[in-house]
């Protein structure tokens, strides 16, 4: 199915790390009718307002790209609120497409809808299949049920709404808050202000041991337009980048890019979170479908919107 390049597709969260990769790659490739909206615009908590920009605006195509999100430390520290939030967020959000006769939606979830101790690389029948890493249960209760919306949708109604499970995000529009962000651009955060201040030592938190699979937000951007035009099914798809590294050498790796010269200490006091997370990939990647940037270049991409936005 091609899309036409004119037809009214809507972005929500467009000004988020995934939500304005989206935006790019179909400004890229010439759309001309792209839909966006600030939090201060639309309220995504408020059903009616949703409902009310659905028949103004009348989407044909929706990526749902917004959430509440947050690292280990706001997800532990904030476990009512991202339940809550997520849930209205994509209730409002699913439903009303359905509700408007959206022609397709495609729905973002999270690697962390994986039970902690599920066999790796993570296929998509493990969904459900055991206990969540209690860090993250409440965001991945929540994805769970977007998923499930969707599929419900489908199976009632016959909405063709799709859902897809990147792997950790990082690229340009990341939130770099070191009380609020995930691993990646917290460290460019650290090692960027050490190095500042010619500290001696960098303190990161856990045994470092954790294995994660990291994919830049341009290329995730590429992977959903594809499945927008390219897949129409009920099970949700797996994106990730297809391995992973141990936060100690993804530590190093950033303390290289960016040049840090000190020590780095691993506080152990602290959770290490889910020990290893990488998905399996292989459906995606038989549909035709590959990553394009790797870790290293993606750092360098990162490290440099950071300086261009905090640095």
């Amino acid at each position: 199915m091609e899309i036409p390049r004119d037809s009214p597709i809507y972005i929500a969260g467009h000004r988020g790390l995934v939500g304005s990769a989206i935006w790019r790659k179909l400004q890229q490739l010439g759309f001309t009718h792209l839909l966006g909206r600030t939090r201060a615009e639309l309220n995504l908590l408020n059903a009616a307002a949703v409902r009310e920009f659905y028949d103004r605006e009348k989407p044909v195509y929706v990526f749902v790209a917004a959430a509440k999100v947050g690292g280990i430390l706001a997800n532990s520290q904030q476990p009512a609120a991202f339940l809550y939030e997520n849930l209205l967020i994509q209730n409002n959000l699913i439903h009303g497409a359905y509700e408007h006769g959206v022609k397709k939606l495609l729905f973002l979830g999270s690697s962390c809808i994986y039970p902690k101790l599920a066999p790796q690389p993570l296929k998509e029948d493990y969904m459900l299949s055991g206990p969540l890493e209690l860090t993250n249960e409440s965001y991945a209760i929540a994805k769970i049920a977007g998923i499930k919306l969707c599929a419900a949708l489908r199976r009632q109604y016959g909405c063709d709404f799709i859902s897809a499970m990147p792997t950790n995000m990082y690229g340009a529009n990341d939130n770099y808050d070191l009380q609020t962000s995930h691993v990646l651009p917290a460290l460019i955060r650290k090692f960027h202000q050490a190095k500042a201040a010619s500290a001696p030592t960098v303190t990161c938190w856990g045994s470092g041991t954790p294995l994660r699979e990291f994919l830049h937000s341009d290329d995730l951007a590429e992977a959903c337009f594809f499945l927008m035009e390219n897949y129409s099914a009920e099970q949700f798809i797996n994106v990730g980048y297809g391995s992973d590294i141990s936060i100690r050498n993804l530590a190093a790796l950033i303390q290289k890019v960016i040049g840090y010269q000190g020590e780095i200490i691993w506080d152990h006091s602290k959770p290490d979170g889910t020990p290893r997370k990488l998905l399996d990939s292989s459906r995606i990647f038989e549909l035709g479908w590959r990553p394009k940037i790797d870790l290293e270049k993606g750092i360098r991409l990162a490290y440099d919107d950071f300086r261009d936005h905090c640095g």
